[in-house]
């Protein structure tokens, strides 16, 4: 990928949560190719956010990689200080980082189901206390990365569906309680995306698979990318009149 885009983010910073692969990497990659200076959030996959950070880089734009757990206020805190040591500004965040377990409910621990509301729940939560203290008076952009199944009945996702099902509700509130101070909340919904977080699961090339894309009027498996350029409207001022959304980025698949 090369620095193409029409920069439409240019000027900007943003910080984008568990940003090391997946959704997360593509966001920051086509943030960074709209012009923007990404800070590059992880947990715990140093090696992933460096090759994000560098990918960037390779390609003339401008990011850092920044270690944090969302789940902890004491992390949020110290990764917004880096955000605003770094680049002097913030103006978009993405509570993109998120984790699951497919399992079915009765098998769900209680620390499979703590994890889960933690970084979930709790994460988006945190780093938009945090994301206010440090907005200018222009306000900015928050975008929660929500899910399909939020809105669809997946066996074994019922945990995993509940959380996303609170960021939906999230950027509704705050929408109407943010609007006021000049920050616009949306959620972007994903269907099924090629991550590698899928492929360590075992899904592509499997049945399960096959169906998904029959069941997709696209007729594919969506990438990062194609969510990546859904984000870069949100953050820009193309979408200035846009809040309180929950946009659906799935080729075609409800249900």
């Amino acid at each position: 990928m090369t620095l193409n885009n029409s920069n439409r983010l240019q000027g900007k910073v943003a910080l984008v949560t568990g940003a090391a692969k997946g959704i997360g990497a593509g966001i920051a990659k086509e943030f960074a190719a709209a012009g923007a200076s990404v800070v590059v959030n992880y947990a715990s996959d140093a090696e992933g956010a460096q090759k994000v950070v560098s990918h960037i880089r390779d390609s003339g734009g401008t990011a850092v990689a920044v270690q944090g757990d969302v789940s902890a206020r004491e992390d949020v805190e110290r990764v917004f200080g880096e955000v605003v040591h770094t680049y002097g500004r913030l103006d978009v965040v993405v509570n993109n980082a998120a984790v699951y377990f497919a399992e079915p409910v009765e098998d769900a621990s209680q620390e499979h189901i703590s994890h889960q509301l933690s970084v979930n729940v709790l994460g988006p939560i945190l780093t938009v206390q945090e994301a206010l203290k440090h907005f200018g008076p222009d306000g900015g952009s928050i975008i929660n990365i929500g899910s399909l199944d939020s809105a669809r009945a997946v066996p074994g996702m019922s945990v995993y569906a509940a959380t996303k099902g609170a960021v939906d509700a999230f950027t509704r509130v705050l929408a109407a309680e943010l609007g006021p101070r000049g920050v616009r909340v949306n959620t972007l919904a994903p269907g099924g995306v090629e991550t590698e977080g899928i492929h360590a699961a075992g899904f592509m090339g499997s049945d399960a698979e096959k169906e998904m894309i029959e069941r997709t009027p696209l007729g594919r498996m969506g990438q990062p990318q194609d969510l990546a350029r859904v984000a870069v409207f949100f953050a820009s001022d193309d979408a200035a009149w846009v809040t309180g959304e929950r946009l659906t980025a799935s080729g075609g698949l409800r249900s």
